[in-house]
């Protein structure tokens, strides 16, 4: 068994979000999964085994298994290239197959993923209605341009776009609450954006449903946003770069970039960097 502490989208060697990365020869059951992801204490932690065709991979949080998570498998991405060596390494999911690409250049590590399919649809006004009163916002607060979605690429979330930097950044809500929300209407996290320009977003993720208050980078809600862009036919130009966690002081970089072809795979990259000690 192998454990490593990586923090995916790092940006310039700090920020990130960091992930917990378990490798060995076979996997835990899944009650010492769930334990080892409660006791690390990160938003997620990724357990990997080989297997014939790929690499059989489970995501979980410190309070439940998730479908997908993009900055573990990342993470994922950079320990088996420091292990392995560079290369693509195919991951079978729960739900899915996918791969991610890691790379080492000297202390330099990145990683690239291929998504899981995305799909989206209009989400319920009543769901909006909720979330907003969960956060404080107004419908007045909401860039309608972007309109409220349910967008998914392995995990669902719902997208809700905001007008200003200044709304994003006042971002507050109760966590027992959130929670019963996101598990009522079937969310891993609600994603808040803003627009800085067609293809540069700032972004936050309320991650209740988890037991954490906030992810720093999320990168399987990027590649649901940027699957929903596309659905909605955004001047995205086959790419978006995504900011995150400024407001938590951990800054990270996400980019994005997808064909125009509807419920096609995203891929998401990033740098990333080991946490020592």
């Amino acid at each position: 068994m192998n454990f490593r502490r990586i923090a995916a989208f790092s940006d310039g060697g700090i920020g990130g979000n960091p992930a917990g990365v378990w490798v060995g020869e076979v996997l835990p059951d899944d009650a010492t999964m769930q334990r080892l992801a409660a006791e690390i204490g990160y938003s997620e932690t990724v357990f990997a085994a080989p297997s014939k065709h790929a690499w059989r991979v489970r995501y979980f949080s410190p309070e439940s298994e998730v479908p997908f998570c993009g900055h573990a498998t990342i993470a994922l991405g950079a320990a088996l290239a420091l292990e392995h060596g560079d290369g693509m390494y195919a991951l079978a999911l729960n739900d899915a197959h996918i791969t991610v690409e890691g790379h080492r250049d000297g202390d330099r590590l990145s990683a690239t993923l291929q998504s899981p399919h995305t799909h989206s649809k209009a989400a319920d006004p009543a769901l909006i209605a909720d979330a907003l009163a969960l956060f404080g916002y107004a419908s007045s607060d909401v860039d309608w341009r972007i309109p409220p979605a349910i967008a998914s690429a392995g995990a669902t979330h719902l997208v809700i776009a905001l007008f200003t930097r200044e709304k994003l950044a006042t971002m507050k809500y109760s966590l027992d609450e959130g929670r019963a929300l996101m598990q009522r209407a079937g969310l891993v996290t609600i994603a808040l954006v803003q627009s800085e320009s067609e293809q540069r977003f700032h972004a936050r993720n309320a991650f209740a449903s988890g037991g954490v208050y906030e992810d720093p980078a999320t990168g399987a809600a990027a590649a649901a946003f940027a699957g929903y862009l596309r659905d909605i036919s955004w001047p995205h130009h086959g790419a978006i770069d995504i900011v995150q966690g400024e407001d938590m002081g951990s800054r990270s970089l996400l980019r994005a970039e997808f064909t125009r072809v509807a419920g096609s795979s995203i891929r998401v990259s990033g740098n990333a960097r080991v946490i020592k000690g």
